[in-house]
């Protein structure tokens, strides 16, 4: 299978799973990848969704050029509505997503990581989104998912330079949250989805609805949303069992209601 789906403890873990052409985007890869958001997201029992790759060279090397050879320009749009479809699946997962960066991370495979909420990655591999040194340009989200990540600046720096950064450097400019050795990765995957698990799943889906949906909006507007996305888990049973736990002493039990 191109893409491995696997469930524990609330954790749906999806591994590309072409380690022979880095993980590449291929269609066929990206309509699985569409599938399987819409899969998670029906699935009330995932509370977290992590995305990763096979092998520690790459976590995605970016859409599948090799299968695109012969193609023509004319012909290419299913292709790209697969990319861009992948990509916008999961950005619109109402639940948070983890991209866990096993290896480096090029074009395609970048921004499918700029749709997740976090992006975690390994010490000594690098990201770059190089599509403009192809004679292309970005084509997925990446000329407007990290400059609302990093600032315009920066974002100019990487796309219309096409430049490779280590991914210190990335974690630095805020690309990724955190980097670690490769021995240490899996600890820093597990850490953020320790705490994920530990709030409560209503509240985290309504603070993610809030940060997504006023981003763009005036302030006045902007904090409207925020209000109502309060008061949906004002009037929740995670509400009182979160009270409750905290007046016993005790982890709370959270149910997602």
């Amino acid at each position: 299978m191109s893409v491995l789906v696997a469930k524990q403890d609330h954790v749906a873990t999806v591994t590309l799973n072409r380690p022979d052409a880095r993980n590449a985007l291929s269609r066929d890869v990206n309509e699985r990848l569409i599938a399987i958001a819409a899969e998670l997201a029906a699935d009330d029992d995932v509370r977290v969704c992590i995305i990763t790759g096979a092998g520690e060279q790459a976590f995605c090397a970016g859409a599948d050029l090799k299968e695109r050879k012969g193609v023509t320009a004319a012909q290419t749009a299913p292709y790209l509505e697969a990319i861009a479809g992948a990509c916008n699946a999961w950005a619109g997962l109402a639940k948070p997503t983890i991209a866990a960066m096993n290896g480096s991370a090029y074009g395609g495979g970048l921004e499918l990581a700029l749709a997740c909420d976090f992006r975690l990655g390994v010490v000594g591999s690098e990201v770059g989104l190089t599509e403009v040194r192809l004679g292309i340009m970005p084509g997925a989200g990446g000329t407007q998912r990290l400059p609302r990540i990093v600032g315009v600046a920066a974002a100019k720096e990487l796309i219309m330079l096409g430049r490779r950064i280590s991914n210190e450097r990335a974690a630095a400019m805020g690309v990724l949250n955190e980097v670690a050795p490769r021995g240490e990765f899996a600890a820093l995957v597990q850490r953020y989805v320790d705490d994920l698990l530990a709030c409560a799943p209503l509240s985290v889906k309504m603070a993610k609805a809030a940060i997504e949906r006023g981003l763009h909006l005036p302030l006045a507007e902007a904090l409207a949303v925020e209000r109502a996305s309060y008061e949906v888990t004002l009037f929740s049973e995670d509400r009182n069992e979160g009270l409750a736990a905290f007046a016993e002493k005790r982890p709370p039990r959270f149910s997602g209601k």
